[in-house]
């Protein structure tokens, strides 16, 4: 560990992204067989995730301005601290409007965890592995939507039910709060890094560390500055128009395969093959862009060349829609769901990449909200369609709207030395 303490901090943040997602997912994954037990149709499954959603949209911008004030130390471990309670609480759900409940409470704790993730990275990593350490951390939504499956077959199987399936996995988000809170430190400040290692953290950005110390206060930059720049709208387009075409996957593939005629067994077989190609995608884009950069490249333009190739490789739900083999249709969303998250790394790395450290949560907030807000749109919208016609032309248009967001990074992210001056960075 010796010199690289930062990827202690990094695997930290992956484990938390991991606990995170295995505790929405719960739901996702138990959702065919609560639907049968309470009588849900896919309309009433989609006002359950929308309730999550709209906590989750505001609370996205809002908690991301409380992490700027209070420090991603006591910012996230409030975070972890809420959704873990609330995860094991929903055990005590008896039916549509207690899971409605329950899942909005969820929403609102769980939202602040990619600002504050993306908050500690910018703190952490030196800029030429920022994009890797964003990809490091956001995998872990792939290997906790992974995991969940099986997880929670083997609870529903030998714990009991459904209901000591929600209480254990909540639980698991106290153990990591102790190993938070023992760990994390501002890199400045800590005592168990090298010397060597403070001085490459902190020499990487120390330009950005004295314009903030030269601010007053080195407060946050206030929503209106940061609404009227460009660079502010790109990193919302660029989490805005992916995050809603990852999470009707991620809501909804266990219900769509069911829908398809495939079993409860084939459905946990292949449950874990998009969420695989998603974190490969992760690892490969914040790989890739990082050996680009090094290879002389900017990082904006290293940015930008994975968020364009990563859109198209989303058209590969067109065929998906109507393929007749099992194989096929779960290769076409391994596919998709790969180029989403090469392309998505990179919208979340914008904010640290963009942005000076005091204001980077803000900005990750606010992208979060509009991504929310595509969210519960596009929920509403799947669970209306599926059951009135089916998921194939969600799934077509669908494969659009990525590439809108690569259009729009392309048009947006660029900046001058002379803009944004003491908010943003030159990349």
């Amino acid at each position: 560990m010796k010199g690289n303490f930062r990827w202690w901090i990094g695997g930290l943040l992956f484990l938390s992204t991991v606990i995170n997602y295995l505790d929405r997912q719960t739901l996702n994954v138990l959702g065919p067989s609560l639907k049968v037990e309470f009588h849900w149709s896919n309309e009433d499954f989609a006002w359950i995730i929308i309730s999550f959603r709209i906590a989750y949209t505001v609370m996205q911008t809002v908690g991301g301005r409380i992490l700027d004030r209070l420090g991603t130390r006591n910012g996230l471990s409030v975070t972890v601290l809420w959704y873990s309670a609330v995860a094991s609480l929903t055990s005590l759900a008896n039916g549509f409007w207690s899971f409605l409940g329950f899942r909005f409470l969820l929403g609102a704790g769980e939202a602040a965890n990619w600002p504050a993730a993306t908050k500690a990275v910018s703190e952490w990593f030196p800029r030429r592995q920022r994009g890797l350490a964003v990809a490091f951390f956001d995998s872990g939504s792939s290997v906790g939507a992974m995991l969940a499956p099986a997880l929670m077959l083997f609870l529903m199987t030998h714990a009991g039910g459904w209901r000591p399936a929600f209480v254990i996995v909540g639980t698991l988000g106290f153990f990591w709060l102790f190993l938070w809170r023992r760990t994390y430190h501002p890199p400045e400040t800590h005592p168990r890094i090298t010397e060597a290692e403070r001085a490459e953290i902190l020499g990487d950005h120390a330009a950005e560390h004295a314009e903030a110390a030269q601010e007053a206060g080195a407060r946050p930059a206030r929503w209106s500055e940061l609404l009227r720049l460009r660079q502010t709208w790109g990193a919302i387009a660029a989490k805005g128009l992916t995050d809603p075409v990852w999470f009707m996957i991620a809501d909804w593939f266990a219900i769509y395969l069911a829908s398809r005629g495939y079993s409860l067994e084939q459905t946990v077989a292949g449950y874990w093959v998009p969420f695989l190609g998603s974190g490969l995608g992760n690892l490969f884009g914040g790989t890739f862009s990082g050996w680009l950069i090094r290879r002389g490249w900017s990082v904006g333009r290293a940015r930008r060349l994975v968020i364009a190739a990563g859109s198209l490789g989303v058209f590969a739900l067109i065929p998906a829609a109507f393929a007749a083999s099992y194989v096929f249709l779960l290769a076409c969303f391994a596919v998709a769901t790969f180029s989403y998250a090469s392309m998505s790394t990179m919208a979340n790395t914008l904010p640290a990449d963009l942005f000076q450290s005091r204001t980077v949560a803000t900005v990750a907030g606010m992208a979060g909200t509009a991504a929310g807000t595509g969210t519960i749109l596009a929920t509403f919208t799947t669970g209306v369609v599926a059951d009135r016609f089916s998921f194939t032309p969600i799934l077509v248009v669908a494969s659009f709207v990525p590439f809108t967001a690569a259009l729009l990074v392309l048009a947006l992210v660029r900046n001058t030395a002379q803009s944004g001056r003491g908010v943003l960075k030159v990349i």
